[in-house]
């Protein structure tokens, strides 16, 4: 990215998830692929017999989603704030980097859905006026989420708005 003042470089964030996320993204995974299996077998009796195919090769594929996805997926995400900004590094293949200054930050929220408390996660949501949508760090120990969330309200406070 160049401005009329230099070149900036971004480098990877540095902070990673909790390890327990590695967990919680499992127990998603399963759940997903076990809970229509489950379903359709007790609605549907006289098609049990011809989902037995079907029904092993999404438990399969389930099961490698939920070995492998999760420990790619915790090398890969990062995130970071500094004074001046969120940013968060997301994907392998197709990597998103979101950024968002400080002076465009509009509300911060932390929320923990019933796995994620199993976990002892939290999420934390930074919404600004973008179009592509909020800034979303997922996977944090939970009192990580609520220090960061205390830390991007003092921030975002002391930090003048953007004129632009």
């Amino acid at each position: 990215m160049s401005t009329g003042e230099g070149t900036i470089r971004l480098r990877p964030p540095r902070n990673t998830l909790d390890r327990r996320a590695v967990g919680w993204w499992r127990t998603r995974w399963l759940l997903a692929a076990a809970v229509p299996l489950a379903v359709l077998g007790a609605l549907i009796e006289a098609a049990r017999p011809w989902l037995l195919l079907p029904a092993a090769v999404l438990a399969a594929a389930g099961t490698a989603a939920a070995v492998l996805l999760p420990v790619w997926w915790f090398r890969t995400h990062r995130w970071e704030i500094t004074e001046d900004a969120v940013y968060v590094r997301t994907g392998f293949f197709r990597q998103e980097w979101r950024i968002a200054p400080m002076s465009r930050i509009q509300t911060v929220d932390t929320v923990r859905g019933p796995l994620e408390q199993l976990f002892g996660l939290s999420t934390v949501t930074v919404t600004t006026a973008s179009a592509k949508g909020a800034v979303r760090i997922e996977g944090l120990d939970h009192e990580v989420a609520a220090d960061l969330a205390r830390q991007l309200t003092r921030i975002t406070r002391d930090t003048p708005g953007d004129a632009t």
